[in-house]
């Protein structure tokens, strides 16, 4: 992934390649009641598709359509009360009637696109210029095909964009949600992000991710919506690799440790006020951006999340293009959004509109 240009200018173009054409579907609604999640997750995806197949489709390319439609199906059923009972009895849950067809159908059908993928990639391969996450993995499995301990084969390939899609769309997506949803019931914090947007890059001065500390609101705020709408339901879960002892409470070898990360957003001793929305959090006395430890979202240590810099570099992108662009206000009529969320492989905010109002137009 760092051959890839992780955080760097060619993933950084991508991105802002695919927020403007995210601009273009919320324009195209001219500031009328719509669901943004379609727009959104549709986005997400495409940058994911650039990273591992080296390029984007149209919004309505049938095979894109098709995947994105598996994917979906996917997420909506892990970590549900089936995919739990499946997980822990698969022996049991083959005598039940359940359904498991139509689910193995949408994995087949990310796998069948990466198997796809994988074999267009290997006949026009360019062992001097790679160009994606295909490219590079095939280059590595030739390095590696007399170790008889390499790890690098077709099947653990297919997994790794299988894994890449359902693990880099879901979290982006509901997290870039639930912005729009703070930014709707929170019209004071909308405005105060969009006067310092102007204030500091006026109306046509493109924004990059270099520019974030010069936004130190606009970021504390994107923080801030990451820890008051933690999308985990947990940490990614560990191993033991010895015994140890952790203050003062002893963990033998081998077991299973799941980090809450609730517990640590929500505490208490730590935040200022953990369950209202504060982007002051993120930000010290003189309102510069204070870049707290107890932020875990991704993780921490060397298995902090693979994905983490181009996570925060499509979430402040697309987050600050939209709020350029438009002005996110609740429907005529409704007076409030329903705050409890749906719980899956992601916490995600409950379907909901917003009218995206053009700016040039705003009064």
């Amino acid at each position: 992934m760092q051959k890839l240009g992780m955080g760097q200018q060619g993933m950084q173009s991508q991105i802002e390649e695919e927020a403007h054409q995210l601009v273009e579907s919320f324009a195209r609604t001219k500031g009328k009641p719509t669901d943004p999640s379609i727009f959104i997750f549709n986005s997400v995806c495409n940058v994911i598709c650039a990273l591992v197949f080296g390029y984007q489709y149209s919004v309505d390319d049938k095979e894109f359509l098709k995947l994105l439609d598996a994917i979906v199906y996917n997420m909506k059923f892990g970590g549900n009360f089936l995919h739990l009972l499946y997980e822990m009895f698969p022996w049991l849950m083959k005598h039940i009637k359940w359904p498991y067809k139509a689910i193995f159908d949408s994995v087949d059908v990310v796998l069948s696109h990466a198997r796809k993928e994988t074999e267009a990639h290997r006949v026009k391969l360019d062992v001097h210029d790679p160009q994606d996450f295909i490219d590079y993995y095939l280059l590595q499995m030739e390095k590696s095909k007399n170790d008889p301990t390499s790890t690098y084969d077709e099947a653990n390939l297919f997994q790794c964009i299988s894994d890449f899609f359902i693990g880099g769309t879901d979290t982006t997506s509901a997290t870039i949600q639930w912005a729009l949803f703070l930014m709707v019931t929170h019209p004071d914090i909308q405005e105060k992000v969009q006067m310092e947007l102007e204030d500091v890059f006026g109306s046509s001065q493109t924004i990059s991710y270099q520019d974030r500390k010069k936004v130190p609101y606009t970021f504390a705020v994107i923080h801030e919506i990451q820890r008051f709408k933690c999308i985990l339901l947990a940490g990614n879960p560990r191993l033991t690799v010895k015994d140890v002892t952790m203050l003062g409470a002893f963990i033998p070898k081998g077991t299973m440790v799941v980090p809450d990360v609730h517990s640590i957003m929500y505490d208490p001793e730590i935040w200022e006020t953990p369950r209202k929305f504060n982007p002051n959090h993120f930000l010290d006395q003189d309102g510069k951006f204070v870049n707290r430890e107890e932020f875990l979202i991704f993780g921490a240590g060397v298995r902090v999340c693979p994905g983490k810099v181009m996570a925060m570099m499509e979430f402040f992108i697309f987050f600050t293009s939209l709020l350029r662009a438009f002005t996110l206000k609740l429907p005529e009529g409704v007076t409030e959004l329903s705050s409890e969320p749906i719980k899956g492989l992601t916490i995600s905010p409950r379907p909901y509109k917003l009218c995206a109002v053009p700016r040039s137009s705003d009064s």
